[in-house]
């Protein structure tokens, strides 16, 4: 996919199983039979997620859309077994209120084979010209797993103040603000940075020497837990975080953390990619990071 240069929302979110998906069409398509035929793309893909999200909702109806989105992002799935008849048989069952939903998913368990490799062992490409490796710009966080995101651990979350400063930070007027919250709102004078808006990921589109940016967590785990830090820098990049260590309790809800990168190109490049992750030995809430080393701006 094209990314906007000084545009630091990666996209996409996450992938889902849109390739040769049984569905419902109209008695009219060539290839139907009963009603129902083999279809591919982002439309089969998408009701995929949304049908997650409704389960999400049912089970945590207090969690806020961002919150929502955080934790089917950081719970993708990076790898996958192929040919294990156990990956067709796990069930859940999800009460809440007086409904009951259940829902038929992948065993995303005892991993052992990187998905973005093709069942032959090959890595994977993205479609397009010219052919590349596929990379968190064609898959996000990972296959969505629903086991995962029902339990994420911890959430990136956001409210009305955070997307008021993502809106500031686009250069969207006062007036605009307002008609949109419809109260009277005005930008901080210290114009918000897109790279500190809370998003569970993180993309930086012209690192030039370091940069430094921070998230927040929510605990919607264990009241008392401890998270450490993991990271894969991308490729030419240092990456810190401070504190490295999270501790959680019955009064500790948030911690903001700040991340810095270092880059040790002195010229342009292309993106490359890594992750930060935060893990309490049964949570894995992984960030996709995606940085641009860009010391001298493109002519076009």
């Amino acid at each position: 996919m094209l990314l906007n240069p000084n545009f630091s929302v990666s996209q996409p979110d996450i992938a889902a199983p849109g390739v040769n998906i049984l569905a419902a069409t109209s008695p009219l398509h060539r290839s139907q039979e009963g009603g129902y035929t083999m279809l591919s793309g982002t439309s089969m893909a998408t009701p995929h997620v949304s049908g997650i999200v409704a389960l999400l909702k049912a089970v945590h109806p207090d969690w806020s859309p961002a919150a929502i989105k955080s934790s089917i992002v950081t719970t993708g799935i990076q790898s996958v077994t192929f040919g294990s008849p156990s990956c067709l048989n796990n069930l859940i069952s999800i009460t809440t209120l007086s409904m009951e939903l259940t829902l038929y998913i992948l065993n995303l368990q005892n991993l052992d084979a990187a998905w973005r490799n093709n069942p032959s062992g090959f890595p994977i490409f993205a479609e397009g010209s010219p052919q590349k490796l596929a990379d968190t710009f064609d898959y996000g966080g990972g296959i969505v797993n629903p086991n995962g995101a029902a339990y994420p651990g911890l959430v990136y979350d956001m409210g009305t103040e955070d997307y008021i400063n993502y809106l500031c930070a686009m250069n969207y007027n006062n007036t605009a603000i307002s008609r949109l919250t419809g109260n009277l709102t005005v930008c901080p004078i210290e114009e918000p940075s897109i790279l500190n808006i809370n998003l569970p990921s993180i993309t930086i589109p012209n690192l030039r020497n370091s940069i430094t940016l921070t998230r927040t967590v929510t605990n919607v785990g264990a009241s008392n837990s401890i998270y450490r830090v993991m990271i894969e820098p991308p490729f030419g990049t240092s990456v810190s975080v401070k504190p490295n260590v999270l501790v959680f309790n019955h009064k500790t809800k948030k911690i903001t953390f700040t991340v810095t990168v270092t880059t040790a190109y002195q010229v342009n490049t292309e993106y490359s990619f890594g992750s930060l992750t935060w893990t309490d030995g049964v949570h894995i809430v992984r960030s996709p990071l995606s940085v641009r080393t860009e010391f001298l701006q493109p002519y076009i």
